[in-house]
């Protein structure tokens, strides 16, 4: 086997577990974009959450800021069901702008995470139910893996 030959098995293997750790990325920004919902039809942390951070809100009020909520969040989850989608592409492809690509998109999609994650309402209490920002930041650690994956020298 020559040095080269050697050099691209060795990176197609990193591309592989990298496509493989955006599949899973891919799979969890789903899941955290249909959570709210699973959440709004049994749960209610959410609902519960803004009736206790505003107490004095009323039901429609509260059920309009749940509905907001829910925006935001299917907003993040298309951006970031097309950003997973891209990447894989784009790597899958051998494109040259792919681990850069790749890299700012993880970049981006973390900082989303963090902010919805520690995001403070008015009333010092945090925007979204711990549970539900700890989900979002979830699709994160797939993407750290696919990154350290596609930067990993041979």
């Amino acid at each position: 086997m020559t040095p080269t030959s050697t050099t691209t098995t060795t990176t197609l293997q990193h591309h592989r577990s990298a496509v493989a750790a955006m599949y899973a990325g891919l799979a969890l920004t789903v899941g955290a974009a249909i959570a709210p919902y699973v959440d709004r039809a049994t749960a209610g942390v959410l609902a519960a959450h803004v009736h206790s951070g505003y107490p004095a809100y009323s039901q429609e009020r509260a059920d309009s800021a749940v509905t907001t909520w829910l925006v935001i969040l299917s907003v993040v989850g298309v951006l970031g069901v097309a950003g997973w989608i891209g990447a894989i592409r784009a790597v899958r492809s051998d494109r040259r702008w792919a681990r850069w690509t790749a890299t700012i998109l993880f970049a981006l999609g973390a900082s989303v995470a963090l902010t919805l994650l520690l995001v403070r309402e008015p009333t010092g209490q945090l925007g979204l139910p711990p549970v539900l920002g700890w989900i979002g930041v979830l699709p994160s650690l797939a993407g750290a893996l696919a990154v350290f994956r596609l930067w990993r020298r041979a």
